[in-house]
């Protein structure tokens, strides 16, 4: 476990990619295997730059995405079922997106300049 702790953003991204590849439904997503490629990549050489630029577009996407959230959040006229489901499933989802890209910033940060 100690030996997976380190990779548990990589890890959650490489997850991440394999659910959305399995949502589209089609077997040869270029999208989905060349991020799958690098993220592979990354964690066998365990490049510090691939991770730092990995990692800012990974946190620049999920602001994307909380702008995205919050766009369609104020299209409600009421606070009803699927309004509460998306606030609270939505930020979880957003919020651990950011933690993991954080963490993934901080700890290819830290190699480089070692």
């Amino acid at each position: 476990m100690t030996k997976l702790k380190p990779l548990i953003p990589e890890l959650f991204l490489i997850v991440s990619v394999i659910y959305y590849w399995i949502l589209t439904s089609n077997l040869l997503n270029p999208f989905a295997i060349g991020l799958l490629a690098i993220l592979i990549y990354l964690v066998i050489s365990k490049k510090e730059t691939l991770g730092l630029v990995i990692s800012v577009v990974f946190i620049a996407l999920n602001l994307f995405l909380v702008i995205a959230l919050i766009s369609e959040l104020s299209e409600f006229e009421v606070a009803n079922q699927n309004y509460n489901n998306l606030i609270i499933f939505g930020s979880l989802y957003l919020g651990l997106n950011l933690f993991l890209a954080g963490f993934m910033f901080y700890k290819y940060l830290k190699l480089k300049t070692n």
